[in-house]
This record gives C-alpha cells, sequence and structure tokens, in this order.
C-alpha cells in the first residue's frame, strides 16, 4: 500500500515539476532554485538591515579618519582686496602730520594674503581618546551588522522550513486522500455485492472525513505559497523570478547535540551582543576622558606669515610701525589655548559617564538574558528530538494498526470504525513527527542565533 501511495505522490510531483520547470522556460521569467545556504547569503546581499548596518559602519569610519586628522597641522588661509588710502612716506617724516586730511581721491586698492599654521603638540587626550572611541565604535558597529547578519540567516531559516514543512503535510494528506478513496471503493465494492459487512453509513463518514482532509490540504498548499512568497521578499527578487527550495524532504541533522555549558560557553566568545558591549564600554570610558580632557589646555606650535600690498602706498620699514595694507612678515611660536567654563564641562562629563553606566547595566542584562536564551533553545531541541522519535514510532504503529484493521475489515470481522481510528491516527501522528522535525530545526536555528553562530556555515547539517 504504502509503494503506491508513493508512486501516486511520485507521479503528481513529477507533474508539478513539469510544470514549474515550463514556466521557469517562459520568456522573461525565471525559477530560482537555491538550497538553504545561498539563500541566506543572497538575503545578506540584498537585506536592507545589512545595507544599514554598513552605512552605520562608513559613518563611524568617517569619525574616526576625522579624529586623526587632528594629529595634523591645520592651515588658516585669509585672503582680502579691497580699497585702501593712499600714503606717502613724507607724511610721518621729519615728523607726523596730524592734520593730513582724507580724500576719496587718494584712495587706492590693496590686497593681503594672512596664513597661519598651527600643529597641536599636547591635548591632553583630546585626540588620542576620540580616536580610541571611533575605534571602539567600528567595532560596535561591525558586531552590530553580524547581529542582524545573524537575525536574517534566522528568518530565512524560518521560511525555507516552512516550505518543506508544507509539502510534507501535503504528502501525509494525500497519502490520507488515497486510503479514504481506497476504502471508499472497497466499500462501495461489498455494498454492490451485498455484503454483510457493506453498510452505506461508512461511504457518509469516508466522505466526511475526506472533506477534512481536503480542508487541511488547502491550508497546507496555502502556508506553502505563502512561506515560498515570504522566502522571495526576503531575498528581495523581482516580479519576474520566483524561487523554489533544493531540498526535498525535512529531515533531522546528522550531527549530535552539543552539552549545555559548552553552548552557553560559545554564546559568550560568539555572540555578537557580547561584543558590542565589550567595545561600546571601551568607546564610552574614552568619551568619560575626551570629556574630561576639556579641563586642561591645547598646546600647539603655531607658524604665521601676513603680505599686503597697496599700489600707491609707501611701505614704510619700522618694526614699530605696522601698516595694514602693505607689509610682509612671518614667524614661528609656541601657543597655548585654555577654555575655562563654569560648569559647561562638568556637565558633559556628567553626561557621558551616565551613558557608560547604563551600559555598565546592559551588560548585567545579558549575561543573565543570553544563557538563559541559549539554555531554553537547548532545551527544545531536546524536547523536539525526543517528540521526532515517539510521533515515528505512533505513526508506524498506526500504519500497522491500520493494516491489521484492513485484513479483519477483508475477513468480514472486524469493524471498519477501527480502520478510520487507525488512519485518523496515522495521519495525526505522521503530521506531528514533520512538525516535530521542523520544530527541532528551528530550535537549532535558535540555538546557533543564541550562540552567535556565523549565519552560513550554521546552516550546514
Amino acid at each position: 500500500m504504502m509503494q503506491m501511495v508513493r508512486s501516486t505522490l511520485a507521479v503528481g510531483f513529477a507533474a508539478l515539476f513539469s510544470a514549474s520547470t515550463a514556466l521557469a522556460g517562459s520568456p522573461g521569467h525565471t525559477t530560482l532554485v537555491l538550497d538553504l545556504d545561498e539563500c541566506i547569503r543572497s538575503a545578506l546581499q540584498t537585506s536592507p538591515e545589512i545595507g544599514e548596518a554598513q552605512a552605520d559602519l562608513a559613518f563611524t569610519s568617517s569619525k574616526l579618519e576625522e579624529a586623526k586628522s587632528y594629529r595634523y597641522p591645520q592651515i588658516n588661509i585669509m585672503s582680502l582686496f579691497g580699497p585702501a588710502p593712499g600714503a606717502k612716506q613724507n607724511d610721518i617724516s621729519p615728523y607726523v602730520k596730524t592734520d593730513k586730511a582724507f580724500s576719496i581721491r587718494d584712495l587706492t586698492w590693496f590686497t593681503s594674503a594672512d596664513v597661519m599654521i598651527t600643529q597641536p603638540l599636547w591635548t591632553f587626550g583630546k585626540i588620542s581618546e576620540n580616536m580610541k572611541a571611533a575605534t571602539h565604535g567600528m567595532e560596535v558597529d561591525k558586531s552590530r551588522k553580524r547581529q542582524k547578519a545573524n537575525e536574517v540567516a534566522l528568518e530565512v531559516k524560518k521560511y525555507y522550513y516552512g516550505v518543506l514543512l508544507a509539502r510534507e503535510l501535503q504528502n501525509v494528506l494525500a497519502e490520507l486522500q488515497l486510503y479514504m478513496l481506497q476504502g471508499k471503493q472497497k466499500v462501495q465494492q461489498m455494498i454492490d455485492n451485498e455484503s454483510a459487512s457493506g453498510d452505506p453509513m461508512d461511504l457518509f463518514k469516508i466522505d466526511a472525513y475526506s472533506g477534512a482532509v481536503n480542508k487541511y490540504m488547502e491550508e497546507a498548499i496555502k502556508g506553502e505559497k505563502l512561506a515560498l512568497a515570504a522566502l522571495k521578499a526576503r531575498l528581495t527578487l523581482g516580479d519576474t523570478v520566483d524561487v523554489n527550495v533544493a531540498a526535498e524532504r525535512l529531515e533531522m541533522p546528522r550531527e549530535q547535540t552539543p552539552e549545555l555549558s559548552a553552548v552557553v560557553e560559545r554564546a559568550r566568545t560568539q555572540r555578537p551582543e557580547f561584543r558590542q558591549l565589550a567595545e561600546g564600554t571601551a568607546a564610552r570610558t574614552a568619551l568619560v576622558e575626551a570629556a574630561r580632557s576639556n579641563y586642561y589646555p591645547d598646546v600647539f606650535l603655531a607658524g604665521i606669515f601676513s603680505w599686503a600690498y597697496a599700489d600707491d602706498r609707501e611701505r614704510i620699514k619700522n618694526p614699530y610701525i605696522s601698516d595694514t595694507f602693505n607689509h610682509a612678515y612671518g614667524g614661528v611660536a609656541l601657543g597655548i589655548k585654555w577654555k575655562l567654563d563654569f560648569g559647561i564641562t562638568g556637565a558633559k562629563v556628567a553626561a557621558e559617564q551616565a551613558q557608560l553606566n547604563r551600559l555598565s547595566s546592559t551588560k548585567r542584562y545579558a549575561d543573565s538574558y543570553i544563557p538563559l536564551q541559549v539554555q531554553k533553545a537547548w532545551l527544545e531541541m531536546q524536547e523536539q528530538q525526543k517528540n521526532v522519535s515517539i510521533t515515528q514510532h505512533a505513526y508506524q504503529s498506526a500504519r500497522k494498526w491500520g493494516a491489521a484493521a484492513l485484513a479483519n475489515f477483508d475477513f468480514g470481522v472486524g469493524n471498519p470504525r477501527d480502520v478510520f481510528d487507525a488512519v485518523e491516527v496515522y495521519g495525526k501522528m505522521k503530521a506531528a513527527h514533520y512538525q516535530a522535525i521542523y520544530d527541532y530545526l528551528m530550535a537549532k536555528a535558535n540555538l546557533d542565533y543564541a550562540m552567535g553562530e556565523h549565519p552560513v556555515t550554521a546552516t550546514q547539517p
């Protein structure tokens, strides 16, 4: 009987595959058949969450480059061009004329250029601490990007396994439909032969049960379509591209479940959130020190050059007299810049310290919550692994029960109700078996996420 069911299903799925192939070959329309790793890679390449995380990383990288640039000289240049009053040396020699009148006709033009170069020498941590903060901030964003990748991988697994579960349930329901068809034909044959075992009421029972099976079949078909649509949306495929899963069956992985203590330890070393907290704490500590550095001055080396020229204005070469419109001088000096305020710097230090304290509280929560999340996923794996064995034994026993009940019914000593009950239990237990496999795979996916496993390598069975 099972061989007949498999043959029937094989023919049906062959027809379905042929239809899909014809659709894939139609002009302008393609179907991608991807395994789980390929789906995850494709989702990671097009995920908007990953794109946003990459943009945040680029922003933090620019902040690091900005902090590094403060180590180098800064050049300020100002150039002017405009009118200036004319002036002659005889206006101040042999004595300074104090009654020289201003006349618009004496105006001339002038141009000037002032250059100041400053090289920071010692900033008491303003530059170095901001560089540390930006460096650790980049690591935070890298870990956040990894976390987003793990979340995307978990979502893809949900849809991928959902497609396989829907198809396995369709196989089970198709098997039940075949049993109902064969049972109905047998009862009808008994009625036609006026056998004592033939009862028209049994036909009504079979039709009612078949209706329920057909209803569940439609739900399974809808579930498959929705899972494929969700997978396609997650991969951001266009309207002319469909997706199908490469796996044919929903199967248990062959690997052994690791010990709970081992997976908790792996979570502490691999989980992106722990790295985010560690790097974020280091970044906030550096920002606190950078804020405190504002209590101290900046020491720098300055180079100055100033030049100006006016057409109708004679240059005066006297160190005691400075001419704004006609001169040339330069020099080097050691400088200090110190900004003193009343409470502003202290408030900024307190604000950065508050953010650091907040991270400390978050770390304490993560230290207790993440191991709990790992333990929950691990226990669910243990539970579903047992459920897989239990439901497998149950549906195999129900199949033997059904075979024995059918044999008794054929000999006229059995009750058809026993056959219906056996088929009903068989269908429920076999569906529960595949549901348990799905739940196990999702528990494993949640455990991989809780441990911070790489989103692609963690999919290997």
